[in-house]
């Protein structure tokens, strides 16, 4: 049987999630800290050292580039982010300073 990995099947319901958090008046994900599972968000800039953001872009997390939450350990963190194509795992402490620009 093959393993449905961190992000499950079928795209993840991304539209819906989307959708839902609209309808109930939610507001839109800031950082990336606040993405739910699921959800997809485009990353606007890094509000870190240089050192760190060099390293986040080598890694992926480049302006522009849409990032999709993944699930997060049973702690609830770190959390794992898709982006292009990669899975990475991240703690909250970093993604609170990844600013995210709404996808509308």
């Amino acid at each position: 049987m093959r393993s449905r990995g961190w992000f499950g099947v079928r795209g993840w319901g991304r539209r819906r999630r989307r959708r839902r958090r609209r309808l109930l008046g939610l507001p839109a994900p800031e950082t990336l800290a606040d993405l739910r599972e699921g959800e997809t968000g485009v990353v606007d800039s890094l509000d870190l050292p240089d050192d760190v953001a060099l390293r986040l872009m080598e890694l992926g997390f480049i302006p522009g580039t849409e990032v999709v939450a993944g699930r997060a350990a049973p702690g609830g963190d770190p959390r794992v982010y898709r982006v292009d194509g990669s899975e990475i795992a991240l703690r909250r402490e970093t993604t609170q300073y990844l600013l995210l620009r709404s996808l509308e």
